[in-house]
């Protein structure tokens, strides 16, 4: 792109940045919010809660079920990534 096509395009630099910065942002969110290691982290705290009978079977079982959909989420989210399983 010459001096004439950077002259021309500078005005929208600061577009462009934004959404470089929007993109990383969108990305990092996508990391955490499908990263294993707090689901299973819940799930061994929930288990740990669940013989000390702080939580009742049918709450923990409850739990355990939502916990293990979000991880299928995850998995299959990864496996469309490419990312594979996971941990």
């Amino acid at each position: 792109m010459g001096l004439v096509g950077t002259i021309v395009t500078l005005p929208f630099a600061p577009v462009r940045g934004i959404g470089w910065v929007l993109d990383k942002v969108r990305q990092t969110a996508e990391e955490e919010y499908y990263d294993p290691a707090p689901i299973q982290e819940e799930l061994v705290n929930l288990e740990r809660a669940r013989s000390e009978g702080r939580v009742d079977e049918e709450e923990a079982t409850r739990r355990e079920d939502e916990l293990l959909r979000r991880l299928q989420e995850i998995s299959a989210y990864r496996a469309q990534q490419g990312a594979g399983p996971g941990p």
